[in-house]
This record gives C-alpha cells, structure tokens and sequence, in this order.
C-alpha cells in the first residue's frame, strides 16, 4: 500500500509548514488527488487518520478533491476527458494519448485555527 508512504510524506510536509509557521493545529487539510495519478483516495485518507495521531493534523477535516484525468490527443489534436492512461481517444478513437492534467497528487492548503 503505497498510500501508507504518501500519508507520510503529506504529514512531513504539514510539520515543516507548522515548524516554519508556527501553528500548532490543522482544522482543514485540502488536497488534490488527480484521477490519473494512481492514489486509491479511500486508503490515503485512512492512512492519514491512522498516522495523524500525535501530531498537529490529528482531528484535522481533510477534504481530497479528485479532478478528472485531462490528456492530449495528437490525431485530433484536442484536449479530452480520460478515466485511465490506457483510455483512447473519446473523440476519436485514437491512442496513446498524453496526459496534461489530473495526474498529480499535491496539498492545497491548509485552514489552521
């Protein structure tokens, strides 16, 4: 479970913000989880519970917004909607596609009391 070693690092991330700027707590974690970028969210958010505990994003809301994959087909040369890497083109028919959004997964902000 990959999801496990993303939490930490999104925790790390989080520490460093509240060392750097002096917070203690997070009501509000935001982040962003692209359609495309290989994140099962239901398990990044359990990881994230289960390693909060102790730190200053325990108890925190943390909100996964999930924007759809975005890729750029090269036949129609058009931007379109994908689901997976491996989806041809929906206009079209065409593949591989390039991908130019939804695939990162990053923090937002954060809303801090």
């Amino acid at each position: 479970m990959h999801e496990l070693s993303l939490a930490a690092e999104i925790l790390r991330i989080v520490q460093d913000a509240a060392a750097r700027d002096g917070f203690r707590q997070v009501a509000l974690l935001r982040l962003e989880a692209g359609a495309l970028c290989g994140v099962e969210v239901d398990a990044l958010r359990f990881a994230l519970s289960a390693i909060a505990q102790g730190t200053c994003l325990a108890g925190a809301r943390i909100d996964i917004e999930q924007p759809p994959g975005r890729a750029w087909c090269i036949e129609c040369a058009a931007e379109v909607e994908i689901f997976s890497r491996a989806d041809p083109c929906p206009q079209c028919g065409a593949v591989p596609l390039r991908p130019c959004g939804g695939h990162a997964l990053r923090v937002l902000d954060l809303l801090v009391p």
